[in-house]
């Protein structure tokens, strides 16, 4: 079944979402910050992070065709904890949730394909939780990776070491073996 929402929501990125490029290490998002903001990745790749006590902890990429923001912020309307980063070269086209909100209230089919996405974010943020209780790093690469065979074509290996909670030398390490 078709997800009207996604279609709707296309259709309004397309015509109406507000196009922006960012350069390597520009942030779209600073922690502090409130997210207004949906963005989808037309080209290149971000990455959201938290810094704690100067390190930084990755918790999620996106490349070209992703939806992405600091949700909790959004949902919320308070500060994000997280930063937003293009990673690359990146062109995002930018709709604000008063627009989606609008959407969702076109249509009961909106609403429901609205639902829908959520519970596939859902199922995304539950997946990570697995990926952060699991022990074994290898373990934590092998589901990575089948879920996303191609991160390594997008993103570099350092920020992926972080997502994994492990040093880079030990990622190394460990696709070498």
């Amino acid at each position: 079944m078709e997800n009207i929402f996604i279609k709707n929501l296309i259709n309004e990125l397309e015509t109406s979402g507000i196009e922006k490029n960012y350069s390597k290490g520009d942030l779209i998002l600073k922690a502090g910050e409130i997210e207004r903001n949906l963005y989808f990745i037309t080209s290149g790749a971000v990455r959201i992070f938290l810094l704690s006590e100067n390190e930084e902890h990755c918790i999620r990429f996106g490349f070209e065709g992703a939806i992405i923001n600091s949700l909790s912020s959004y949902f919320r309307e308070d500060a994000s904890e997280f930063y937003i980063e293009a990673m690359r070269k990146t062109t995002l086209k930018v709709i604000s949730k008063e627009k989606i909100n609008e959407i969702i209230s076109n249509d009961a089919e909106s609403l429901l394909g609205y639902a829908r996405l959520l519970e596939t974010v859902i199922a995304q943020q539950l997946d990570r939780e697995v990926d952060l209780l699991t022990f074994s790093p290898s373990e934590r690469l092998k589901r990575v990776l089948e879920r996303s065979p191609d991160l390594f074509q997008q993103i570099p290996l350092k920020y992926i070491a972080s997502y994994l909670r492990m040093t880079p030398e030990t990622l190394s390490r460990i696709m070498n073996s």
